[in-house]
């Protein structure tokens, strides 16, 4: 069965391939994968460039466009299937873009999505445990990721190909390896922020206050210094950038509130962290909104999420989040067994309903808390059992409520 689904996957993405014409032969395209920061260094890439005057299409779980034309996804997968990237490519042609910028996932290798497209350089930022029931250990998600900078070394027909390698990341020899002498290898750090685009202690974005942010834009700088964007101008525009819808979007200021997309245990520890660390006073508290994907995916995530919740917060409101067929009470309780049994138990919620879990959260808030509210980021559809969904925007709700108070 694995191998007629196998030979199902590959077959579309060639037969989409043929249909559309082969578009990315026309384009410069460059796919970004790792755990976590693809869609904000998609997004980064593509502002940097669209503000040099180039036209970009760019596909990511945040957005999706091709030069000023929006595309719809009518589903949530970052890569979807069914000739939807083929024809976003060729989009990008009729739209005489240059560049295309794709975010790249484990699943959507597995299932051959970035197969049949001739991509010019690739991006890995990072890797931690994730997708684990999905791919059977670590190091089989950890080898998909892989054979995609392996598929393009061995597969795409452009010429000069480009790698961009985390060089702080422990599984990066895997991804450098691989390249076997078929492109060129440059890499880069968090560090790379400071020292090559912000020199200075100038004036930036709040938003690049975080590590996590710093490291992504030091990809995106330096990716587009390879396509011959000047230092000065990377600067300039990271400077006045504003952010990426759910991902560490500060949605007010007091309470502070931020939605973010943080889902795994690395990204919310560190998360929390920085939130603590940027909080206006120790008196202040850190209020968490926090769900775990259900149909069954990532399960031992649960109890470790409520662990670092209860390390780093002063109250945990846990909810819903994407439960699809599973019970909802059930992947709460998951959570909470996490929960340090010295932690205050009268400042512990449970709400099965995300929005009452967000506007319970914020009303529990005084003028100088956080609240951080995880997990979905700006996702446009919260999953329910039988295949429903309802239309969804973390955001949304948290601003509905805070103006309402």
């Amino acid at each position: 069965m694995k191998f007629l689904k196998n030979i199902y996957h590959y077959l579309l993405a060639f037969l989409g391939s043929v249909f559309y014409g082969n578009p990315s032969k026309k384009l410069y395209v460059i796919g970004v994968t790792g755990t976590k920061g693809k869609s904000s260094t998609v997004s980064l890439l593509g502002d940097i460039l669209k503000r040099s005057g180039e036209k970009v299409a760019v596909l990511s779980s945040a957005t999706v466009f091709a030069g000023d034309y929006v595309l719809k996804k009518k589903t949530s997968n970052t890569m979807p299937g069914r000739f939807f990237i083929q024809k976003f490519l060729r989009r990008a042609v009729i739209e005489k873009c240059k560049y295309a910028i794709v975010e790249v996932t484990s699943q959507g290798v597995l299932q051959y999505r970035h197969r049949f497209i001739g991509f010019d350089a690739a991006i890995f930022l990072n890797i931690h445990p994730e997708h684990i029931e999905a791919h059977g250990s670590f190091e089989a998600y950890r080898d998909a990721k892989v054979s995609f900078f392996r598929y393009i070394a061995f597969n795409s027909k452009k010429k000069n190909l480009f790698f961009l390698v985390n060089r702080n990341d422990a599984e990066s020899k895997f991804f450098i390896d691989v390249v076997n002498g078929k492109g060129r290898v440059v890499y880069f750090d968090e560090k790379d922020f400071s020292d090559r685009f912000f020199p200075e202690n100038t004036h930036m974005s709040y938003w690049f206050a975080s590590d996590f942010n710093k490291e992504n834009a030091a990809a995106a700088g330096i990716m587009v210094l390879e396509l011959g964007v000047s230092p000065e101008f990377i600067s300039e525009t990271l400077r006045s950038f504003s952010g990426v819808p759910g991902r560490f979007e500060v949605v007010s200021h007091s309470p502070r509130v931020i939605v973010d997309y943080a889902h795994t245990p690395h990204s919310l520890e560190k998360l929390y962290r920085f939130l603590n660390e940027t909080r206006k006073d120790k008196s202040s508290k850190l209020i968490c909104v926090l769900g775990s994907c259900g149909g069954g995916r990532d399960v031992w995530k649960r109890p470790v999420f409520g662990k670092i919740a209860s390390e780093r917060c002063q109250a945990i409101f846990l909810t819903d989040e994407d439960s699809y067929d599973e019970d909802r009470q059930k992947i709460i309780s998951d959570i909470r067994s996490g929960i340090s049994q010295e932690f205050p138990k009268e400042n512990i919620f449970e709400f099965l309903d995300r929005g009452e879990a967000i506007s319970r959260a914020i009303k529990f808030a005084d003028k100088d808390d956080t609240v951080v509210i995880s997990g979905k980021g700006n996702e446009q559809w919260l999953h329910l059992s039988r295949g429903r969904k309802i239309p969804w925007s973390d955001s949304e709700i948290a601003k509905n409520c805070i103006d309402g108070i």
